[in-house]
């Protein structure tokens, strides 16, 4: 055509993280600082139709997250992007092709814990964005006395529920730390969390 072409971005990758499906990138080499981006996507269902991403058009920064736009969470998936800066644009680059509901990645949840008398009350907060919220998260809890390797653990716990333990048996320091789960074609696991200790039934 004639033109003279920005780089294109390089190390394009859609990549799962912390429950969002999100599209990456770095700035071709030597491209200007002004430079911005553009993203596109296209699913399975309805090849080479590329449809426009609102929120990440001529971005200067080098990610877009694509979690709530997609319009099917069992449907393969891929992303595209350009660079154009003063008037001159790079050619498009693509992405491997994805889908969330296989390919997402789970974050730990976030636990609150408080002790009632013979009660400690666990909940748990996940840092969902809303358009995925409808779907079947769970979390496991571990238990276990400060400094012992015998954890009791209760599995699949509805991710709005409140974990109510009977703590009337329990003396000294216990502690919880939970990961989320989730049933795919087989069940995915996050890390656990941070542990969170209590003191309990402490007559001081």
């Amino acid at each position: 055509s004639g033109h003279i072409h920005l780089p294109p971005p390089q190390n394009v990758t859609l990549l799962s993280k912390d429950f969002d499906m999100i599209l990456t990138w770095l700035p071709g080499e030597g491209s200007p600082p002004d430079v911005t981006y553009t993203v596109r996507y296209e699913s399975q269902e309805r090849m080479d139709k590329w449809i426009k991403v609102p929120h990440c058009k001529n971005i200067p920064r080098t990610s877009c997250n694509l979690t709530c736009v997609l319009p099917n969470f069992f449907i393969k998936f891929r992303a595209r992007v350009k660079a154009a800066s003063g008037g001159l644009q790079s050619r498009w680059v693509e992405s491997e092709f994805k889908e969330y509901h296989l390919d997402v990645e789970l974050a730990p949840p976030a636990l609150d814990v408080s002790v009632k008398e013979n009660l400690i009350l666990v909940s748990a907060s996940f840092p969902l964005a809303t358009c995925v919220e409808s779907f079947p998260w769970m979390y496991d809890l571990d238990l276990w006395e400060a400094g012992s390797e015998d954890k009791k653990r209760y599995e699949s716990i509805f991710r709005k529920n409140t974990m109510n333990i009977d703590t009337t048996a329990l003396s000294g320091n216990y502690c919880l730390s939970a990961r989320s789960s989730f049933q795919s074609i087989d069940f995915k696991h996050s890390k656990f969390s941070q542990p969170v200790c209590v003191l309990l039934n402490h007559k001081g």
